[in-house]
């Protein structure tokens, strides 16, 4: 009753009452504001439980594709089932054929032929599948004081101090004659040695700890433990334990010291993907930037069986050194595919370009609290609130950066809403706080409307890097939508 009396009596207020003011600007406020939900608020509960079954998949994913060259051979078993063939520039292709094209063992491009005419343009996703890593140097194998070691030198952007005492394997592929690989895989077996850099313990670190943390373990310091026990404690050779090690490696996999020279081979954090928290709403592994978001554009592009434009899916390599060499996106080998396509289905490959829209598949910079100094919190993407756009990236005023049109954020905004997808924008960083780069400018360049869209990611380019299970989920959804 009394709760009816106030009613009245608010209601009899007037203009001049001031919780009647309040709840017009609170009605206001809702109209004008905007604020970025939780994921898992705009997610239904059947999408819930799928986003844990997804990201099952995903953990294995990341457990199978350490390296890019894993990745691709992933990525073609896929390829197979899903009735995908190997592209022939000129073969007759019509709506629904998937084609795919295989990049020097080390980059894939995925195709399916869509309804309308390539003219009306293509949908373009683009990631990397290429991480940081600790490539071994050509001559790698020395012994110090009865110790053998693996001389590395570090690939992409890394903290070096991170790479130290835990646990690593021996990843990659030694080539003969220019025809025959011989794949190597040490360390992720549970009955498998590891390798492993040391460090110094801190009773005898002061004046390491007095260097600047850039510098606290320097690039040559990079070296992993290899062998410890000589070939023959009788022999009088020198470098006896560095004998034992090669002599494992070639009653393990037929190959010699020289065989180094022609060989790729990385140390990359052992071990498998994880759940983290006590709810297990995130995923911790290696090398999340960028699978996650190829994992996502793959299982995007095979479910898009009958799409109404064609679909170019990519996942490129070196990316985290600046997208260079012939299976990076800083060579012609997206450009000369689609070219191929348009003679194959006779389109002017300028006016199928032009008409195109694309996404740069890649993560964005998580806000940190425990480091909030180095974000700006009203312009970062948080975990769990869905896939991120990224207007543009880069440093030094947008240095480096594609630095997306309204129209096109427009245009895949309307397709996210649309398909109810949760998303939010970010950038990388506050200003002038550092910055990144994707491959998002080269796919521009090409006369290409192009934006970022990834996922949040914490502890970036780090051993175990952090994404949230439902943010996975949302870039999935958001791609799938796209493609379609």
């Amino acid at each position: 009753m009394e709760e009816k009396e106030d009613k009245a009596g608010q209601a009899q207020c007037g203009s001049e009452c001031p919780e009647k003011e309040e709840s017009a600007a609170a009605k206001r406020s809702n109209e004008l504001t905007w604020t970025f939900k939780d994921c898992s608020a705009r997610l239904d509960a059947g999408q819930t439980e799928e986003a844990g079954k997804f990201a099952e998949g995903y953990k294995i994913f990341l457990d199978r594709a350490k390296t890019e060259r894993e990745f691709a051979e992933v990525a073609l078993e896929e390829c197979q089932k899903a009735g995908y063939h190997l592209f022939e520039p000129g073969q007759e292709l019509r709506p629904g054929d998937r084609v795919f094209h295989l990049n020097r063992n080390k980059a894939v491009i995925m195709t399916t032929v869509g309804r309308e005419p390539l003219e009306k343009g293509l949908r373009i996703t683009v990631s990397h599948v290429d991480s940081p890593r600790l490539d071994l140097k050509p001559m790698p194998v020395t012994e110090k004081s009865g110790i053998a070691y693996l001389k590395t030198h570090y690939y992409g952007g890394i903290k070096k101090y991170q790479w130290v005492t835990v646990p690593l394997a021996l990843h990659g592929v030694t080539a003969r004659n220019g025809q025959e690989n011989i794949r190597i895989c040490i360390g992720e077996k549970e009955d498998e040695p590891v390798f492993c850099i040391s460090d110094l313990l801190p009773h005898l670190a002061s004046d390491q700890m007095d260097r600047k943390l850039r510098e606290a373990i320097k690039g040559e310091e990079l070296t992993a433990v290899a062998a410890s026990t000589p070939f023959d404690p009788e022999s009088k050779e020198k470098d006896l334990v560095k004998l034992r090690f090669l002599d494992i490696m070639n009653r393990k996999y037929g190959i010699t010291e020289k065989d180094f020279l022609t060989s790729e081979l990385s140390l990359v954090p052992a071990g498998h993907a994880r759940d983290v928290g006590a709810d297990g709403a995130l995923v911790g592994s290696y090398g999340q930037d960028d699978r996650i978001c190829a994992y996502a554009a793959l299982r995007a592009e095979l479910g898009c069986t009958a799409p109404a434009h064609t679909t170019v899916t990519v996942f490129a390599d070196k990316e985290e050194i600046g997208s260079c060499g012939n299976t990076g996106m800083n060579s012609d080998f997206l450009l000369h595919h689609i070219q191929d396509l348009c003679r194959t289905m006779k389109a002017d490959e300028r006016t199928v370009l032009r008409n195109s829209w694309a996404l740069s598949a890649d993560v964005g910079a998580a806000f940190d609290p425990v480091f909030p100094s180095v974000f700006d919190e009203q312009n970062s993407c948080h975990l769990g609130k869905g896939c991120v756009l990224t207007k543009y990236t880069g440093a030094r005023g947008k240095s480096g950066s594609n630095d997306a049109s309204a129209e096109t954020l427009a245009f895949i905004t309307g397709i996210l809403d649309e398909a109810n997808v949760p998303w939010q924008i970010g950038e990388i960083g506050a200003v002038d706080a550092g910055g990144g780069g994707t491959v998002a400018l080269f796919i521009a360049g090409m006369d290409v409307n192009t934006v970022d869209l990834g996922v949040p990611i914490l502890s970036m380019h780090s051993p175990f890097e952090l994404s949230s299970k439902a943010d996975l989920y949302s870039l999935y959804l958001g791609l799938s939508a796209f493609l379609k």
